[in-house]
């Protein structure tokens, strides 16, 4: 009998220690993608758009499309965000532009009524076509800059129409541009230097890079654009 209250005791407890070490480390994001704790990938790349992401002040999608897992805009279709939010993270996104293109990933996106769009808010990884732009560029406005604020050491973009592998890192204010596998910028938010630069450019009347928890967004500015292999994972 006593053998038999042991056994009993035993499997309970193995029991309750299974059912909580099977929800250790898995968290669930606001949309229900189930993550690996904190290390986990997140995809934000679905079979519709409407699946990880939405017109800026909007409920949906409009015009954005997913064919063979590459999300795509021919313009004019309104910028993306991420119904979830983001503070530390690490993002990795492939992407490509026509000719003369342009393009951006933001981050820490504050999405409220009061802000005409995300460039009002949220720090930019610039995407755009180097070489045939219509309009001569600055050295902070090329490919893999923080658009307007701070250039990237060095040019490693591929040709317009080619695909490029974008990661941009946040931790704790800390900021990362790579580029093609190259480190391109890195920046620290709090830094007197990067509020400096912020000053001097066309965002230093906006409430920009204020916050450290936002959305990420995806630009549509008017040319067509392709992402694909779009993942994140908090840090």
């Amino acid at each position: 009998m006593r053998s038999k209250f042991i056994i009993s005791i035993f499997t309970i407890a193995l029991s309750v220690w299974s059912c909580g070490s099977s929800q250790q480390g898995v968290s669930r994001t606001a949309t229900g993608a189930p993550t690996t704790g904190k290390k986990g990938w997140q995809p934000l790349i679905g079979k519709i758009p409407a699946n990880h992401w939405h017109n800026y002040l909007q409920e949906d999608v409009a015009g954005w499309q997913i064919v063979d897992g590459t999300l795509f805009s021919s313009g004019n279709n309104g910028d993306l965000v991420s119904h979830d939010l983001f503070d530390d993270f690490e993002l990795h996104v492939e992407w490509k532009i026509e000719k003369g293109g342009n393009s951006g990933i933001f981050f820490h996106v504050s999405e409220d009524v009061q802000y005409a769009g995300m460039y009002q808010t949220g720090p930019e990884f610039q995407l755009i076509d180097n070489d045939n732009y219509a309009e001569p560029l600055q050295a902070n406005q090329v490919t893999g800059s923080a658009s307007d604020v701070l250039a990237p050491t060095l040019d490693a973009t591929r040709p317009a129409g080619s695909w490029n592998t974008t990661t941009i890192i946040v931790d704790r204010g800390k900021v990362e541009h790579w580029l093609n596998g190259k480190k391109i910028l890195a920046y620290d938010l709090e830094s007197p230097q990067w509020k400096a630069a912020v000053a001097r450019s066309k965002f230093h009347d906006f409430d920009y890079a204020l916050v450290r928890k936002g959305r990420i967004g995806l630009q549509d500015h008017g040319h067509p654009v392709w992402f694909r292999n779009i993942r994140v994972r908090r840090l």
